[in-house]
């Protein structure tokens, strides 16, 4: 017979803010996965006379969102929860709206996904606030350097979706 083995991690923040953190970090990671998915779908599907530039960039934002991953699941398990198990999890926990248009406008695309990083920025804000409560420095340290990449990314799309 298999022994069950415990995932609790060992940790010094309370079993309340492991719980909170957990939760609200697992949200994050699938809001993070959605966007990753609508960054790369609409990498695959542009089109126009600013192909090149903006396939490479949305390219490499979805690398930058892809990096997130992994790193907020084991932040997750770092401090004792558990995350995402499967894609069913993301799509029900996931706040940032999926796109399945047959067909979308560049300009289109890059205002969308600048509303969906403004929208993780600030839902990243709000995490930010419960680790500062519970005095998880680690995590809300992570999420400031994400926070920023996430205000980059917003940034260039917003001057991409600039007319002329």
């Amino acid at each position: 017979m298999l022994q069950k083995m415990s995932l609790k991690t060992p940790t010094t923040l309370s079993e309340h803010a492991v719980r909170d953190i957990s939760a609200e970090l697992t949200v994050l990671l699938s809001d993070v996965f959605a966007l990753y998915l609508k960054t790369k779908n609409f990498h695959w599907h542009m089109s126009g006379p600013h192909f090149r530039d903006y396939h490479l960039m949305l390219d490499d934002q979805g690398d930058q969102l892809f990096a997130m991953t992994d790193a907020i699941a084991e932040r997750v398990r770092k401090i004792g929860g558990t995350t995402v198990r499967s894609i069913g999890q993301i799509s029900r926990l996931q706040r940032i709206v999926d796109n399945n248009a047959e067909y979308v406008e560049p300009f289109d695309m890059i205002a969308e996904l600048r509303e969906d990083n403004a929208i993780l920025t600030r839902n990243m804000r709000e995490v930010h606030s419960l680790c500062d409560k519970a005095g998880d420095v680690a995590t809300a340290s992570l999420l400031e350097n994400w926070i920023d990449e996430t205000e980059k990314r917003t940034w260039f799309l917003f001057e991409c979706g600039q007319r002329a």
